[in-house]
């Protein structure tokens, strides 16, 4: 139970970031056609992940309880992305090159296919007019 306390007081925190970041970048790009509030918020919290994993990797800075509250919980509420970055990096680092480019090309394609299928089974249509 304390785990779970722990992972939802940071998914908490993160989704409140995610929801403040991505509103302050919405405002001052409504004219782009790019979705750069959430590239932008994906792309931070990769960096914020890497560096954290970083920090783990070479200094054991952070408990198992700070790591589950930082990646599980904080960056897990902030953007999943970050974890689909550091997963692939981890593949790639142990020389899974095969696995980690079908697990990029994978988690695109079917997320994808996924959102489009149930647009279409629940009667939306894919595009928007």
């Amino acid at each position: 139970m304390k785990q779970a306390l722990i992972v939802g007081f940071g998914g908490f925190i993160g989704s409140i970031a995610r929801y403040k970041l991505g509103g302050v970048i919405l405002h001052h790009s409504t004219a782009w056609r790019f979705p750069l509030s959430t590239f932008i918020v994906n792309v931070a919290g990769c960096f914020v992940i890497g560096a954290l994993a970083a920090l783990v990797e070479h200094r054991d800075l952070f408990s198992a309880e700070a790591r589950l509250f930082l990646f599980t919980g904080l960056l897990g509420g902030f953007t999943t992305f970050s974890a689909f970055g550091y997963e692939g990096i981890f593949l790639l680092r142990r020389g899974e090159i095969g696995i980690a480019i079908a697990y990029a090309g994978l988690s695109v394609i079917c997320g994808f296919a996924a959102v489009w299928l149930a647009f279409k089974l629940f009667g939306f249509g894919a595009h928007h007019s």
